[in-house]
Parts: structure tokens; C-alpha cells; sequence
């Protein structure tokens, strides 16, 4: 069983496609980490993330890299956006995801273009989404958790700005897939959340 989880920044994605990978007992990939490595390793590297020659060359950054605690840091995020739009990045990144969707037993991969390009033929696919203030605000919680100072506004124009670039780029744009359940998270808490997930996988599999 293949289940896919899209969703633009700060949705909720991750920490449901967590739970459900460990409900439903399957292998869970955040794709969103690879495109952040590469972010990174541009950055290590002294690059410009918005040259698609380095960009292209970070991708063969170390499996350690993964473990580095800085890509979940925002500067970060906002670099791997930035890694994410140019084709030949998500064309050395595909075939890596691509494999990990059709391994024996299973997978479950979040991301932002799981359901439309890397795995299609998925038996379930769900798109997070929520309100931008919503999204601002946990990720702004995120951070004071963290003890990272960062105003909220500040948050808030990355959060749109992110938005902008993963809708509007040409390859492999953030979108819901034709045929998947959409889950609005913004009233939600965790729980909540996460169980109208599960609810809405056992659905679509009955």
C-alpha cells in the first residue's frame, strides 16, 4: 500500500503522515528533508540556491547531512523552496523518492507533489492544508519551543512567500491531486487532525 501527503508549510502534513505511517505499519519518507539537504548543502557549499548549477550540485550532499539538526531550522525551509524550483534538482531527487514508494511492504511519503508526480498510483492520497495565519502561528510556536526570537509577522510573509513559489513554479507545482481528500487542519488540534486522517484513509481503502 502506497499512501501519499501533500501539503504546503506548516499544515500539519508531517506530523500526520507520521501517525498514519506508524497506525498502518509502513516505511515513512519526508521528502521534504531531501529538498532541505540540498538547501543545506548549498548553503555549506558557499552556493547561491537560486543558481540551478549549484543548486543541481548539492544534490549529492552526504546521507549524514539528514541528521542535521539546521534543516528544520526557517532559513532552511526557505532555502530548500528555493532548491525545489528548478528541474534538474527534482529530476536527481525523483528517482530516490520513487524508489522508496515501491519498496516491498509498503510506503508513505509527504511532501508536496507525491500524489501528482512520484507516486500517482497511489492507493490513497491526502492534500493538509489550512489557513495561512493558522500555519504562521503553529510554526511561530514551533520556534519559541525552540527558543529561536523571530516575530510572527515575519513568519507569516515566509509562510505566503513559500506558498508563492511552491504553487507558481513551473515543475511539479503544489497542488491537490484530482482525486484526493482534502483535510482542512486549521480548527483541528494534533489529535484531531491526525484521527480524521486515519478515518479518511479507512475510507478510501473500504
Amino acid at each position: 500500500m502506497i499512501i501519499a501527503v501533500d501539503g504546503p508549510t506548516a499544515s500539519g502534513k508531517g506530523t500526520i503522515a507520521k501517525a498514519l505511517a506508524a497506525h498502518f505499519g509502513l516505511a515513512y519518507l519526508d521528502t521534504g528533508l531531501l529538498y532541505r539537504a540540498v538547501g543545506r548543502q548549498v548553503q555549506l557549499s558557499g552556493g547561491d540556491p537560486d543558481n540551478p548549477v549549484h543548486a543541481l550540485a548539492a544534490c549529492d550532499f552526504p546521507d549524514e547531512l539528514l541528521e542535521d539538526e539546521a534543516l528544520r531550522s526557517e532559513e532552511v525551509g526557505g532555502l530548500a523552496s528555493r532548491v525545489s524550483i528548478h528541474p534538474d534538482v527534482r529530476a536527481a531527487l525523483f528517482e530516490r523518492q520513487r524508489a522508496f514508494a515501491q519498496q516491498p511492504g509498503g510506503a508513505l511519503l509527504d511532501g508536496r507533489d507525491i500524489g501528482t508526480i512520484i507516486a500517482p498510483d497511489a492507493d490513497v492520497k491526502l492534500f493538509i492544508t489550512a489557513s495561512v495565519q493558522a500555519r504562521a502561528q503553529r510554526r511561530w510556536m514551533e520556534m519559541q519551543g525552540r527558543e529561536i526570537d523571530i516575530p510572527l509577522t515575519e513568519i507569516e510573509q515566509d509562510v505566503v512567500a513559500r506558498d508563492d513559489r511552491d504553487i507558481n513554479r513551473k515543475d511539479a507545482p503544489l497542488r491537490a491531486a484530482a482525486d484526493a481528500l482534502v483535510i482542512d487542519t486549521t480548527s483541528l488540534g494534533k489529535e484531531q487532525a491526525i484521527q480524521a486522517a486515519i478515518d479518511a484513509v479507512k475510507s478510501a481503502l473500504s
